[in-house]
């Protein structure tokens, strides 16, 4: 069920075929204090098509490890490839999703979804058909005309999952995208993320505190230590792609995940 990550090795077949290769990569900062190590010797293969999820103690670099995959960090020692290219600058063939929405106020869903399409200057035929696709496969048709402060939190974040996705990036990076939703809109969503993903066979690389949501929507599980951050274990979560919410959290399988989670995080995590 589980791997450890305690002596990782570059497998050329498998950097050749990842979606995202992260190779013995550390990030340090300086301040004015001190040197500060926010990741350490973290190696990670997400191969083509898979959902990973990262969960880990607060500040243990799980963003840090996002934004090098983005090319908006630079990582101090180690390498990072996306799609076999070494990032080495902000990549704009990701999707990317933060924990707030951050709409255009003064815009209507389908315009702050079609600010993808401005600017990267997609043809604006193509990028309106995408963008009713999408509109459609997130359950906002009717909403496509509302501004941000007429839509709920959940519908907000339905928006910005529209608009990253418009140019259909290949990799998709979330961070915390759900985590100031209430619990029952985060299932909603949850459930929709899963039949997103399937939809599009897009990779997906998410940050979350959840580790039911962890063990819900993904493959594997990415656990990572206190910082300064590096992978304890990775964990297999074996479902199938197709998964009904209550029934998967009444599942086996996914009990043993969410407990070796727990159990690698400490009691405290137990919460969620």
């Amino acid at each position: 069920m589980s791997k450890p990550e305690t002596a990782p090795q570059t497998d050329p077949a498998a950097e050749a075929q990842a979606a995202v290769h992260v190779d013995e990569v550390a990030v340090r900062f300086r301040t004015r204090k001190r040197d500060v190590t926010a990741l350490r010797e973290v190696s990670l293969d997400v191969p083509m098509g898979e959902f990973v999820s990262i969960v880990g103690p607060s500040g243990c670099g799980k963003s840090t490890l996002l934004k090098l995959v983005a090319g908006l960090l630079k990582p101090t020692t180690g390498t990072v490839r996306l799609r076999g290219d070494k990032v080495t600058g902000p990549r704009h063939d990701i999707g990317y999703v933060f924990q707030r929405a951050a709409l255009l106020e003064w815009r209507s869903a389908r315009r702050n979804i079609l600010l993808q399409a401005e600017m990267r200057k997609m043809p604006s035929a193509q990028a309106r058909r995408r963008a009713d696709e999408l509109i459609e496969m997130t359950g906002l048709r009717g909403f496509e005309d509302a501004l941000p402060h007429e839509l709920s939190g959940g519908m907000q974040q339905r928006v910005a999952l529209c608009r990253a996705l418009l140019h259909e990036p290949r990799v998709l990076l979330m961070d915390e995208p759900f985590g100031a939703l209430d619990a029952l809109t985060r299932e909603q969503l949850n459930v929709e993320m899963n039949r997103i993903w399937r939809e599009t066979g897009t990779t997906v690389l998410l940050v979350t505190h959840s580790i039911a949501e962890a063990a819900y929507l993904s493959n594997r599980v990415v656990v990572m230590s206190d910082r300064p951050g590096t992978i304890r274990e990775i964990i297999d979560v074996d479902l199938p792609a197709e998964r009904q919410y209550s029934p998967t959290m009444a599942k086996p399988e996914f009990s043993r995940v969410t407990s070796r989670i727990r159990d690698l995080l400490g009691a405290g995590a137990a919460a969620d």
